[in-house]
């Protein structure tokens, strides 16, 4: 037996047209799961299904919209009747500040003015409405389908939030907002493990907190692996000295939405060859 084998699971994944949430759609549908990849732009969701050869499966929804989430789960709910795994992936990066970490920068020398005069409250609530606020959103807009696929399948169904590593780190690579966001995420993992645990609800949640991938914001790979050596705002590079592989996120989100991963609940899996090992 395969333990990693998700034939007959459906799979969603938010933000699954680029970057680490694409890398985890193609892992899932690898190992048998059936995948929706959403996203706000339609067409650059169905480039990226067209390319896989229709193993991904297109469908337009805003994590910060209710009716969105709500009409995504009705269309899951007509095609399908269940969810087996949620992947809650779509974020964004905010604001960056490289005078942060720059003490060179001007800007430095008056740190608190120049971050005071050059951040507005919508910048940090449009951060949390998209990387925190939609996780709680998208899980209970789905949580009833979810478990109808485990009641279904006589065992849990699974959700896994996309945190980051630098929501435990002290450093802040040049952004106060986007770590902040992702150890709010940290801890709706807990909570909502927990008292779905405590409401006999048969849904696991956990956290993956990656640290450097290839992406459309941090760059290619091999852009990545010459950046982490000395990796701007990092005190260390990664013991690794490179960033990280499409199969290392994609097969550690496959094991805890698997069979593999049912005694799992409520962690935080750091995947960042190390870099938090190395850093306050």
């Amino acid at each position: 037996m395969n333990s990693l084998d998700l034939k007959g699971k459906i799979a969603l994944v938010t933000g699954g047209g680029t970057g680490i949430g694409l890398m985890i759609a193609e892992q899932l549908s690898k190992n048998g799961a059936k995948v929706y990849i959403t996203g706000r732009r339609i067409e650059v969701l169905q480039k990226v299904a067209a390319e896989s050869k229709n193993t991904l499966i297109p469908m337009q929804m805003d994590v910060s919209d209710k009716e969105s989430i709500l009409n995504a789960a009705k269309t899951i709910e007509d095609a399908d009747g269940k969810l087996d795994i949620l992947i809650n992936n779509a974020g964004i990066l905010g604001p960056f500040y490289p005078f942060i970490f720059d003490k060179s920068a001007p800007e430095h020398a008056t740190l608190g003015d120049s971050l005071f005069s050059q951040t507005s409250f919508d910048q940090w609530k449009d951060v949390f409405q998209t990387n925190t606020f939609a996780v709680y959103f998208v899980t209970m807009g789905f949580l009833s389908l979810l478990e109808k696929g485990a009641r279904l399948r006589g065992e849990t169904s699974s959700v896994v939030n996309i945190s980051s590593n630098v929501s435990t780190m002290k450093l802040s690579f040049g952004s106060f907002i986007y770590g902040a966001s992702k150890a709010s995420v940290d801890h709706l993992t807990s909570t909502m493990a927990t008292e779905f645990a405590l409401s006999n609800i048969p849904v696991r949640v956990n956290c993956v907190a990656p640290g450097p991938f290839p992406s459309q914001i941090t760059g290619s790979r091999d852009v990545l692996d010459s950046m982490v050596v000395k990796m701007p705002g990092a005190i260390n590079p990664p013991p690794l000295l490179r960033a990280g592989r499409e199969h290392e996120i994609g097969m550690a989100v496959s094991f805890l939405s698997s069979s593999a991963g049912e005694y799992t609940n409520g962690i935080v899996m750091r995947v960042d060859g190390g870099l938090s090992l190395v850093n306050p």
